[in-house]
């Protein structure tokens, strides 16, 4: 991981991840109470990225199964009408490339577009593999629709991308969300979550956390 100097957050994510979109609150909460004081900084995880074979059946009652524990744990909204789309080819590498794009701007950026990709997703069905749809959320966050179309369509956009499904991979990340606190210099890393957490639970451990640097 780079060598930050203050202490922060390392936060790996998939906007086609469902149980992102439930962690979603959760990442929401730790900005409200800790803003700059503890930053959060954004990998993109690559859940499914290349698949190119639409879902099956099969594929279809896996996803359902996933979505209806995060909505059961977590409330988050779903638009069941998802699983009435015929031949959806669920590649996660659009979306997390236009996450990527969007970074460039700032990570306060790129955590709102995660947000607004995740809810464009799950609670409003709109088919986030397309460019047009990333387009018009890009949009939505005060970018240039032009323009974010010819950074994501760039080879260094893809690249990017990729680099960032390799720093998790290298990481020893296998599944989103996953969280992780630096304090700076050598200090290794800590676990702040592998998995879905309730901020009731991870709030006052990162004060503590925190307090004890």
């Amino acid at each position: 991981m780079p060598a930050d100097t203050a202490p922060h957050l390392v936060y790996f994510a998939d906007p086609m991840c469902s149980w992102c979109w439930g962690f979603s609150p959760v990442i929401h909460a730790i900005q409200r109470d800790f803003g700059d004081a503890l930053p959060i900084r954004l990998v993109l995880g690559g859940l499914r990225p290349g698949t190119r074979v639409p879902m099956r059946d099969a594929d279809r009652a896996d996803v359902r199964e996933h979505w209806q524990h995060v909505h059961a744990m977590t409330g988050q909204a779903f638009d069941w009408s998802f699983f009435d789309r015929p031949g959806f080819v669920y590649d996660t590498e659009p979306a997390c490339r236009a996450v990527v794009v969007l970074r460039r701007r700032g990570e306060t950026l790129a955590l709102r577009a995660l947000r607004d990709i995740q809810h464009a997703f799950y609670a409003a069905n709109r088919d986030v593999t397309d460019l047009a749809v990333l387009s018009s959320i890009a949009s939505g966050l005060g970018v240039d629709a032009a323009e974010f179309e010819r950074d994501w369509l760039s080879p260094q956009a893809a690249q990017d991308t990729r680099a960032d499904f390799a720093l998790a991979q290298a990481s020893g990340i296998r599944g989103f969300p996953t969280l992780i606190a630096g304090r700076g210099g050598d200090v290794p890393y800590s676990l702040v979550t592998h998995g879905y957490r309730a901020a009731e639970a991870i709030l006052p451990e990162l004060r503590a956390w925190l307090a004890a640097r």
